[in-house]
């Protein structure tokens, strides 16, 4: 260890001779200066909000998107297989983050049109970009949530009935939309389980009426089970019925 830093010791003076004075190494520097300007404050201020934003990013991803219920979904899909760690929950999270790029799209494509664009044009301030940023999100929210899940929020936060569907806030429509995902992913993975606990039962049945008792029915089930899975291109229609599946 002492060696090690020895020769660091050495090195660095010698790495700034061979440099030279006519190629000058870089130097970050950072500082707190005072605002000169009301427009320096509002600088700040949107700094503060875009790194808060990009804190808060993979909840986003996580609770405003189409992730939630394909990730649940996909999971499902490999439990009913019986496979542990294939495909890996990594190849499985990654899938699921793509595919959510995909179905966002269009949504993503109207907030860099009608809210970023603008906004780095000088067209429109930080507020009026945020409102319209704000504004595909939500719509792509309500199309996804029930009406019973909404109401139950709006009961629950004792506000009285909005007018119209522009008057409820976010903060009703996200966790409404959460519970509406997760009630359409369990669905979904209910419909995919029936096939595969069909082909359970039918070769525990077998194994039993054959004496077979001590053999474990998911040793001899899940080859089947990936037949089956392979011969209808399971991943392919699983994929297009989930895309099919947002409104």
């Amino acid at each position: 260890m002492k060696f090690i830093l020895a020769l660091l010791a050495f090195a660095v003076p010698a790495i700034a001779q061979t440099v030279g004075p006519e190629i000058p190494l870089p130097r970050v520097v950072f500082g707190v200066d005072k605002a000169q300007s009301v427009e320096d404050i509002s600088v700040t201020l949107e700094i503060v909000a875009l790194l808060t934003i990009l804190s808060l990013a993979p909840s986003i991803v996580i609770m405003m998107t189409s992730f939630t219920r394909i990730a649940i979904v996909l999971n499902f899909v490999k439990q009913a297989l019986g496979t542990q760690n294939a495909p890996p929950n990594q190849m499985v999270m990654g899938l699921s983050l793509f595919l959510t790029f995909f179905v966002m799209a269009p949504t993503f494509n109207r907030v860099n049109e009608e809210a970023l664009q603008p906004y780095l044009a000088h067209e429109i301030d930080y507020q009026a970009g945020m409102d319209r940023a704000i504004k595909p999100i939500r719509e792509f929210m309500l199309r996804q949530t029930s009406e019973h899940d909404l109401a139950l929020f709006i009961r629950a936060s004792r506000l009285p009935n909005p007018e119209k569907i522009e008057d409820l806030g976010m903060w009703t429509i996200i966790p409404a939309f959460i519970i509406s995902e997760l009630k359409t992913a369990f669905i979904i993975g209910f419909l995919i389980y029936i096939p595969f606990l069909v082909i359970d039962m039918a070769v525990a049945s077998i194994l039993m009426s054959m004496g077979m008792m001590m053999l474990p029915p998911m040793m001899v089930s899940m080859p089947f089970k990936l037949i089956l899975f392979v011969m209808v291109d399971g991943w392919s229609l699983i994929v297009q019925q989930l895309l099919l599946s947002f409104h």
